[in-house]
């Protein structure tokens, strides 16, 4: 058999393991929109854990990662800390959440904002905005995955069929089996991105230098620039380091598909457990950028940063190991994919088509819509994914731009009773516009700032002063 045999023979047992199991979590229990979306608020500590990671963890961290370490070198460490520092804000923010979730029957982030506020178009517009950034982040996973089989096949599959089959695969156990099929799912992919990220952040250095300290070594010789700021770029110093950290800390769970996951879990003590613990899932990250340092100097001159872990391990490993690393890609990029469809659709049916054009709908007839919008949904981020070239992180910074700008909204309407709907609702107008304009004109970083984080500012700003104009609520 042929490398590529071997290689592809190996993904395609494991994605069909995978979706087996998807397919499975479905089966003997009554897919509602309560059991679809929240799993009927069941996820125990180990559950939960895996559903968050299954979300977290994604093509992103696999290949986008790796990549930056690449091309970019020192700024890419902003990914440590920003993981870090959003399960300490998520022990604070996310049991309040729960609660409120478990006391007026919460399925979706606009459900929050409904309740909080009281304006149904406030929702809606957290809803659109939700689902419109949610698609790059759709987008990351599919055009990952179709790197991974692309390369881990020695190009025996385009990435284009690569992409087509996967979203088949997701769209149907979404169908099936909700987000009891994703957390299920988790469990193989995270298994399989633990060995995959130990033995490639270990084994590679040791193959081309001798080690992790030599490796480094060496590339401090070489190219000392690199594991500094702004390392290989011209504008991301340590302005952009600090606010893009604070951005994406805060904005880490106000991705809609975040939040609602908070939802899943028995208990709140469930969640402050899980922030707890999640930190130690970051540390395999660490193994994935030492596979990028590596590759400056083992593979220069790749187009493409997100090309070089995979590339690098074609040419350190066999076959059939480049065929489980790209079998655990390929599940961090269908695994993501599969909960961002659930949640973006659920929010299209329940939120924007049933809360303004269709009050009347049945709880059965929303699950209906949802369902028929992660066909629609999936077939969109398809495209962009086929006809877009923009690189995995900046697709991941676009998303988080969007939608931190949540956040005042979600954490002064839990601990601040004068916010009021006026100000949530001219702040976020403010900050998604500013977001658009500054990301569309090509100005981010803005002064060496994040162009979200500069957003947020200005969102907080507006919010906080609107509210304190307006009437003091009663007690």
């Amino acid at each position: 058999m042929t490398p590529s045999v071997i290689s592809l023979t190996t993904i395609f047992a494991i994605v069909a393991l995978g979706a087996g199991i998807g397919f499975l979590a479905g089966v003997h229990r009554k897919m509602d929109l309560e059991q679809w979306t929240v799993g009927g608020r069941g996820f125990g500590g180990l559950l939960m854990y895996l559903l968050m990671a299954g979300e977290v963890y994604t093509t992103f961290a696999f290949l986008g990662a790796s990549g930056w370490a690449y091309s970019r070198g020192g700024p890419t460490l902003y990914i440590m800390a920003y993981l870090t520092l959003a399960y300490v804000v998520s022990f604070f923010i996310l049991p309040q959440i729960w609660e409120l979730g478990r006391r007026h029957g919460l399925q979706t982030q606009a459900d929050f904002f409904v309740m909080r506020y009281g304006n149904k178009y406030l929702a809606a517009f957290v809803c659109v905005v939700g689902i419109a950034f949610l698609i790059p982040y759709l987008q990351l996973q599919l055009t990952g995955l179709g790197i991974i089989v692309s390369i881990a096949s020695f190009d025996g599959i385009g990435r284009t069929p690569a992409m087509v089959i996967s979203v088949v695969l997701v769209a149907t156990f979404v169908f099936a089996g909700g987000v009891r099929a994703v957390a299920w799912v988790s469990v193989l992919k995270d298994l399989l991105m633990v060995l995959a990220a130990l033995s490639i952040g270990i084994g590679i250095p040791y193959i081309h230098y001798g080690g992790i300290g030599p490796m480094f070594a060496a590339l401090a010789h070489a190219k000392p620039a690199h594991l500094t700021m702004p390392g290989a770029t011209t504008n991301l110093g340590h302005t952009w380091y600090i606010s893009t950290v604070l951005l994406t800390s805060l904005g880490f769970y106000m991705w809609p598909h975040a939040f609602a996951a908070s939802f899943t879990a028995k208990s709140g003590d469930t969640l402050r457990r899980n922030a707890v613990v999640m930190p130690l899932y970051t540390l395999t990250l660490a193994f994935v950028f030492f596979a990028g340092f590596t590759a400056v100097l083992a593979a220069p001159g790749l187009p493409n940063g997100d090309l070089a872990l995979l590339t690098i391990v074609r040419r350190s490993f066999p076959a059939w190991f480049l065929g489980v690393i790209g079998g655990a890609g390929a599940l961090t990029a269908m695994v993501p994919a599969a909960i961002f469809i659930l949640t973006a659709a659920t929010l299209f049916a329940k939120n924007l088509c049933r809360s303004i054009f269709a009050p009347a709908m049945t709880d059965q007839q929303v699950a209906k819509v949802a369902r028929a919008t992660v066909l629609a949904l999936s077939l969109i981020s398809l495209y962009l994914a086929i006809y877009s070239s923009t690189t995995l992180v900046s697709l991941l910074l676009l998303g988080y731009a969007g939608v931190t700008q949540f956040f005042p909204g979600v954490v002064l309407g839990l601990y601040w009773k004068r916010a009021s709907m006026r100000g949530v609702f001219a702040g976020m107008v403010a900050g998604v516009a500013t977001v658009a304009f500054l990301m569309l004109s090509k100005q981010d970083p803005f002064f060496g700032f994040s162009a979200g984080f500069v957003a947020l500012c200005l969102n907080f700003l507006i919010t906080v002063t609107l509210s304190l104009l307006a009437a003091p609520i009663r007690p």
